[in-house]
């Protein structure tokens, strides 16, 4: 504990000197959630940041489970539709690797084909830079897989994991419109997320920040999430606590909004 404790402060000192140096309007630490938020929530409001909202993340405990055992958890109407799903999959071949340059400049129009699919922008918080799936490729390595769905030979989806000793996270999933929603890729890389987290002796699946109804009636459980945010303007600082529970950003999702709605109406 004294250990984390100093290396948080470490960590705070070197991102704000950064931020000073680079004269940086805003420093922020993004999307923190579970034992990551427990840790630092407390010396981040002493250090005057503001705690607004995030979207929460969604996560799927598998501990005790296999694949049939997981598919029986859930609703009689969700247990149908994935059976249904999986034997309409068509002639979809997976591919697993860690090195993507041969497919890089695909998978980056996948991604960019998705988020302009979504109904919901988040403008800056979702854009990627160039070559950023290369750049995950070769920095991470052995601690990122991509999964690759082909149909015949084109690449209609691709998966982004991100893996820890206990943890796939499922960071980004692209798709190739309406080839993809033809060969039910969604349910089909679920499913296969699902399986690979279990035979790698892996009990949580934490996927990312979009599609939640989905994601509940897949069985995950939202987690809460919070971004923490300080203006080098004090006055302006002082003004983003009062603005935080506006700028929430859980309030402008709209699955999210409708379920909120069923809990008040309940």
């Amino acid at each position: 504990a004294t250990e984390r404790e100093a290396g948080l402060a470490a960590l705070r000192s070197a991102v704000e000197a950064e931020g000073e140096r680079t004269k940086a309007v805003l420093i922020v630490y993004k999307d923190l959630a579970g034992e990551e938020l427990d840790a630092v929530q407390g010396p981040l409001a002493k250090s005057r940041y503001a705690s607004i909202r995030s979207l929460p993340v969604a996560s799927l405990d598998l501990r005790g489970r296999d694949v049939t055992s997981y598919i029986a958890s859930l609703s009689a109407a969700t247990r149908k539709d994935v059976r249904r799903k999986l034997k309409r999959t068509g002639t979809v071949r997976i591919e697993r690797r860690t090195r993507i340059d041969d497919v890089a400049d695909t998978i980056e129009q996948l991604y960019e084909e998705t988020r302009h699919h979504s109904a919901i922008h988040y403008g800056d918080f979702e854009t990627l830079p160039r070559d950023y799936f290369r750049s995950i490729a070769r920095a991470v390595r052995e601690r990122a897989e991509f999964v690759l769905y082909w149909v015949g030979e084109e690449l209609a989806a691709f998966n982004l994991l991100l893996l820890s000793p206990d943890v796939v996270i499922d960071k980004f999933l692209g798709m190739r419109y309406p080839l993809a929603q033809a060969h039910n890729l969604y349910v089909v890389s679920w499913i296969e997320n699902v399986r690979f987290c279990l035979e790698t002796g892996r009990h949580r699946l934490q996927s990312g920040q979009t599609a939640y109804a989905a994601k509940l009636r897949l069985g995950s459980r939202l987690v809460a999430s919070s971004i923490f945010a300080r203006h080098r303007n004090p006055l302006v600082n002082r003004l983003m606590h009062y603005a935080a529970p506006v700028a929430a950003f859980d309030r402008w999702d709209p699955d999210l909004r409708q379920l909120a709605a069923r809990v008040r109406a309940v």
